[in-house]
């Protein structure tokens, strides 16, 4: 689901006013591709988001996460009155990027961050008729018609992934509606891969491996900020190796319940979608652990039940700590991290991969992106 808002450090880059005025999300996006993977400036934010379980060919254990947001800055003193002369550095939009990598069988995660204006070539989102480029620096994502196309280089880690669809997008809620709250507008355009087969190259320590995998892809764009009351939200992803993928998302209440505007999409082996409501599933956290940088405390076990599969799902984290702390991009404290499942569903055994963000544990997460 990707951080739904973003507190922004960046002062003094307003831009042009060419852009308009803010949209809002209110209701079915009938979004259509390739056009609509790439960005949709008119909103106040957007994020592209890669995780992923793979291994190397010697079967070591990786997790991985790659994200892309745009925040579309406003000044109300300043939006209809810009300094002469005109800037090249001037924009109203910023990229920001976290990457991540969990090396699973050494229990040991490594995340790094970027930010730069879309300006002088630094980052932004580029489209062809076949491609979306979008990148903050040297970290990149290339959506092309056969592949996605990735690539974040830290001093821990790097990785260069190639991940091929399995299944075609599938549009969340109502045709991509996707409600975040009580209002209408408390929504967003939201769409997944929920299965992309996964390979490349990853290394860790100067440690180079050939992995394989799947991966799994959102993209999301708003104008909203988080409801009165949201604390913030945990969000599930789940490949199942019968083929059935899975998204879950609750958003929290200061009293730990779960928001109605909660939901989640089952996709069959054959790509078929079910939308859950917030009474198809219930999200129990089970086992914790507790930060030692930012001291929340996180769930690390979970009971999921899926009503209407008669699924009942244990989850667990692959790793304790795959905390994300991201002062200076975000200035937000997360946990995202690659997670098992096991359960039953009626009288089958399943089992599968997956990934879990958990946010507003070491902090509401309650920040309007123009703040």
């Amino acid at each position: 689901m990707g951080l739904f808002c973003v507190a922004v450090i960046f002062v003094g880059c307003i831009g042009s006013a060419d852009e308009g005025p803010l949209l809002s999300v209110v209701g079915p996006c009938n979004l259509q591709f390739p056009g609509d993977h790439g960005a949709h400036p008119a909103y106040r934010t957007e994020w592209w988001y890669y995780t992923g379980n793979v291994r190397s060919e010697n079967g070591l254990p990786y997790g991985y996460q790659l994200t892309f947001f745009r925040v579309r800055l406003e000044s109300p003193d300043t939006a209809d009155r810009w300094p002469l002369p005109p800037s090249a550095w001037r924009t109203r939009q910023i990229y920001m990027s976290h990457a991540a990598v969990s090396d699973l069988s050494a229990q040991r995660h490594f995340h790094a961050e970027l930010a730069a204006r879309n300006a002088l070539d630094m980052a932004g989102a580029v489209q062809t008729p076949t491609e979306t480029i979008v990148h903050v620096k040297n970290w990149s994502v290339c959506i092309g018609p056969d592949a996605h196309r990735l690539r974040a280089e830290a001093p821990a880690f790097s990785f260069h992934l190639a991940l091929r669809p399995v299944k075609k997008p599938v549009l969340h809620g109502d045709r991509g509606y996707s409600r975040k709250g009580s209002l209408v507008t408390q929504a967003s355009c939201y769409y997944s891969f929920t299965r992309l087969e996964t390979r490349g190259d990853l290394v860790v320590k100067g440690e180079k491996r050939a992995v394989s995998g799947f991966s799994w892809m959102d993209h999301e764009y708003s104008t909203a900020p988080v409801e009165d009351g949201i604390v913030g939200w945990d969000w599930f992803c789940f490949q199942m190796d019968d083929g059935t993928d899975i998204m879950l998302y609750r958003l929290r209440l200061e009293d730990g319940q779960m928001h109605s505007a909660s939901s989640g999409t089952i996709l069959d082996v054959e790509g078929k979608a079910t939308h859950l409501s917030s009474g198809s599933f219930r999200l129990t956290p089970v086992d914790t652990w507790q930060s030692p940088v930012s001291g929340a405390r996180y769930p690390m076990r979970w009971t999921v039940e899926i009503f209407p599969l008669s699924m009942m799902l244990t989850v667990a984290s692959s790793l304790d700590d795959q905390e994300m702390q991201t002062p200076g991009t975000t200035n937000e404290t997360y946990w995202e991290g690659s997670v098992r499942v096991d359960g039953q569903a009626g009288s089958r055994r399943v089992k599968g991969r997956g990934y879990v963000e958990m946010t507003g544990y070491a902090k509401p997460f309650g920040t309007a992106l123009y703040d």
